[in-house]
């Protein structure tokens, strides 16, 4: 689907100058003309516009008093005003206001468009760092108490050489995480090498990390480096760690302790610099009481512990991170969905999200797909578990939605959501609450802080 031009709005009330500038600008830019300040009001709160360019004179509503109402009501679209070489000063006094630059009458074409493409540039980059700070950080979707001290984390150990261990289900994001430490470090502009444990097959694995020598093995006509050869100076994201072979465990924690390493079939000793960021869906220490998992190996991984929380227990990240999913999808497939309804959103809210992140967003991509009008409703999330709980609760609470936006509509009604689904666990379970907790995939400790939060009373154990 091919990028809508930018907006500018001409207000000058001299017509040859409203003719003059949107000959020009059309050749760039998707322009709209008004005489005068009040229709440029008018015209602000009828269309969306990314730039007003607007005369300082004009009779009723003059130029700073249309600057002054576009920076209380429309802060973030920039203004640049145009002035005679006589009224410099009002020019002046204009960006004291708040106007992002002016323009002397009779103005050169190319100065108007580097003026413009300048103001463009500031305003989408304030744009960006605003959305960026109220959805999230490093590129990550959340502002949730969980997904913070996730931040807080990444941007405390990032910089230094220690290696990090992510713990998280599946579909939480733990690639995301990986990449923003080394993008956040001194090695972003090193490789950052990934390597899922889990896709390779058990006598590759040793060639395949550490590289191997010309004549190792039958078909080794040439030389070829491992991951640490390639990451050298940079990172490496092991995924499914726990997947490592016992023998390549060891041969690991050698490379972490002394950062060396033979490759297959040679004699010389090489020495890299990678910093190592392990990945695993399981509780490694479990795996370590299992006799699974290496225990020293363990230690060595576990020295800074980031742990990514399920979607299930960051409910009031699911609007933030639908309307993420709303963009992304509705670029690639050519749609223009505005939104998930309110019953929608009830059900997605009260999925349990076993998949997490990549589920929700598998989700959006078929809802955007299939959607019939330019929002998605509950018959395109049929599938999904929440749909089908919601019922009468549901047409509950989505009566409010009209006076609300959404994120207020999440706000006051994600409470309701959650304790609707704790009470249906319980229920389902005839009220034993280690049973309900594995239901709902949370720990006992965590349902049971749920429990008091929400007045449901704990049973006698």
């Amino acid at each position: 689907m091919p990028t809508p031009l930018a907006r500018i709005l001409i207000v000058d009330d001299e017509p040859a100058i409203r003719t003059v500038l949107s000959a020009q600008l059309r050749r760039n830019y998707d322009v709209a003309a008004v005489a005068n300040g009040a229709e440029a009001i008018s015209k602000l709160h009828a269309d969306r516009f990314d730039l007003v360019l607007t005369d300082m004179r004009m009779p009723n509503v003059d130029g700073l008093e249309l600057l002054g109402y576009v920076r209380q009501h429309f802060p973030e679209v920039p203004v640049i005003v145009l002035t005679a070489h006589g009224t410099v000063d009002s020019a002046v006094e204009a960006i004291k206001l708040g106007a992002h630059d002016f323009i002397t009458k009779p103005f050169d074409e190319r100065e108007l468009a580097q003026v413009i493409a300048k103001a463009m540039g500031h305003a989408r980059a304030a744009r960006q760092a605003v959305h960026a700070d109220a959805q999230g950080r490093f590129e990550i979707i959340g502002r949730t108490p969980g997904m913070k001290q996730v931040f807080s984390l990444i941007e405390k150990v990032a910089d230094s050489p220690t290696t990090v261990l992510i713990q998280g289900e599946s579909g939480t994001g733990k690639e995301l995480v990986a990449r923003a430490l080394h993008e956040q470090s001194g090695r972003a502009d090193k490789p950052f090498i990934q390597v899922n444990c889990g896709a390779i097959p058990e006598n590759l694995f040793e060639s395949e990390l550490f590289g191997y020598e010309r004549g190792a093995f039958t078909g080794a006509v040439t030389s070829k480096p491992g991951r640490f050869e390639l990451a050298d100076g940079g990172s490496m994201m092991l995924d499914e760690v726990r997947e490592l072979p016992r023998d390549m465990q060891v041969k690991l924690l050698r490379v972490l302790q002394e950062g060396t390493f033979e490759r297959v079939g040679g004699l010389d000793l090489k020495s890299v610099d990678v910093r190592v960021v392990a990945a695993t869906n399981v509780d490694l220490a479990q795996e370590v009481s299992d006799e699974r998992f290496r225990e020293d190996l363990y230690y060595r991984l576990n020295v800074i512990l980031i742990q990514i929380p399920p979607l299930r227990e960051r409910l009031d990240d699911i609007p933030l991170l639908v309307e993420h999913f709303l963009r992304k999808f509705n670029e690639r497939l050519g749609r223009s969905i505005r939104g998930v309804g309110p019953e929608g959103l009830a059900a997605l809210m009260a999925h349990a999200w076993p998949g997490n992140v990549r589920e929700l967003e598998n989700v959006i991509e078929r809802a955007v797909l299939l959607a019939e009008g330019d929002e998605i409703g509950i018959s395109e999330l049929s599938h999904v578990g929440g749909a089908a709980q919601m019922g009468s609760e549901s047409a509950t609470i989505v009566s409010d939605f009209e006076e609300l936006d959404l994120k207020e509509y999440v706000r006051m009604h994600t409470v309701q959501i959650e304790r609707a689904r704790i009470q249906r666990a319980l229920e389902a379970e005839d009220g034993n609450v280690t049973r309900a907790a594995k239901r709902l995939g949370i720990s006992r400790k965590s349902l049971q802080i749920k429990m008091k939060e929400y007045g449901l009373r704990d049973p006698a154990p």
